[in-house]
């Protein structure tokens, strides 16, 4: 049960704005660093990586730092990725994390975060 240390990098294109985060590795029961970025309401994140077993990535956010919950996509849908792909984050919290809620020994998963102003 790591806490895994964000990457966090500026994008400056066309006069956009932009910051990539990423996690990696989390394993099941490791958590990544919260981040904090309110002002970087438009946000996507995709997970990629192994799931092994029953493998479950979860995108959380906070807006005390102590108490986190489970964020969602547009459509209304918990951000729980069972399977690689890309999803929008709805929610606008002022921490933002994720957290591997399950898996076996081979799970091993990367989390990249674009956030834009």
């Amino acid at each position: 049960m790591a806490v895994i240390s964000a990457s966090i990098t500026s994008i400056n294109t066309f006069g956009d704005k932009a910051h990539v985060v990423q996690w990696t590795p989390l394993v099941n029961g490791d958590s990544g660093s919260p981040i904090e970025m309110p002002g970087s309401a438009d946000r996507s994140v995709q997970v990629t990586g192994t799931f092994g077993a029953g493998g479950n990535l979860r995108i959380e956010g906070s807006n005390d730092g102590t108490n986190y919950s489970a964020l969602t996509d547009p459509q209304g849908n918990a951000l729980d990725f069972t399977a690689t792909k890309i999803e929008g984050v709805l929610e606008l919290t002022r921490y933002i994390r994720p957290r591997a809620t399950a898996g076996d020994g081979t799970t091993s998963l990367t989390v990249t975060m674009i956030l834009r102003r």
